[in-house]
């Protein structure tokens, strides 16, 4: 019976010295320094014109579900006269795990001047960024040439994708500074968005809004 019994004590401290191997492998694999988020922030390829300038990095990007919203104004590009035009998007980005880490709206940037005298505002109207956590906040431009929409990239259909620089940066109360230091940020991977082709015809309909929904995913640079 003793002989019977030793392969069996054998293998019982074998299982017993691989389990506790693979217990200290894996404490101490999440104690090791993790990967940084910037390091799992990988951009696609996008069209030479709203590439991003050398000694930038993507050290963030967020996925976008909201609407681009529109209103009818007198256009003089317009054979009717009239055209949807863009107010401002309302978007929410999330992280790869659903987590809200910003929204995205129009807003005045306090580092410029309005160049409008007609607009009563504390600054140049620009896109924003606000962090979820932090409301540390970026304005950005897109400049002459930095939107494409290009078919080998952008879906048909799709609002532009964009190479955004960024014009203004403030802090939030608590000092961390999630969006400061953002140099530049792209809109890629768009989808839906463009204003829609009637209720906007004449003049009658000046004012008409339209909320188009729409996604993108938005990349941050610094």
């Amino acid at each position: 019976m003793k002989n019977c019994n030793a392969p069996l004590n054998q293998t019982t401290r074998r299982i017993l010295l691989i389990g506790f191997a693979t217990a200290v492998a894996v404490a101490f694999t999440v104690l090791l320094p993790q990967p940084g988020h910037a390091d799992n922030v990988t951009p696609p390829p996008v069209p030479a014109n709203i590439q991003v300038s050398a000694g930038n990095k993507a050290f963030l990007v967020g996925h976008a579900v909201g609407t681009q919203n529109y209103i009818c104004r007198p256009s003089s590009t317009s054979i009717s006269g009239v055209a949807f035009t863009l107010f401002t998007p309302r978007a929410t980005l999330f992280t790869d795990n659903n987590k809200e880490v910003t929204t995205h709206f129009f807003s005045p940037n306090p580092f410029e001047s309005n160049a409008d005298p007609t607009v009563v505002a504390a600054g140049m109207i620009r896109a924003a960024w606000q962090h979820s956590h932090d409301t540390s906040t970026v304005w950005g431009e897109v400049k002459l040439g930095h939107s494409s929409s290009d078919s080998a990239f952008v879906a048909t259909g799709a609002i532009p994708w964009l190479l955004i620089t960024v014009v203004g940066a403030q802090d939030g109360p608590t000092g961390s500074g999630k969006l400061m230091g953002t140099t530049f940020i792209q809109r890629l991977n768009t989808s839906g968005g463009v204003a829609p082709p009637i209720g906007c015809a004449s003049l009658s309909d000046l004012g008409n809004k339209a909320f188009v929904p729409y996604t993108a995913d938005y990349f941050f640079y610094r």
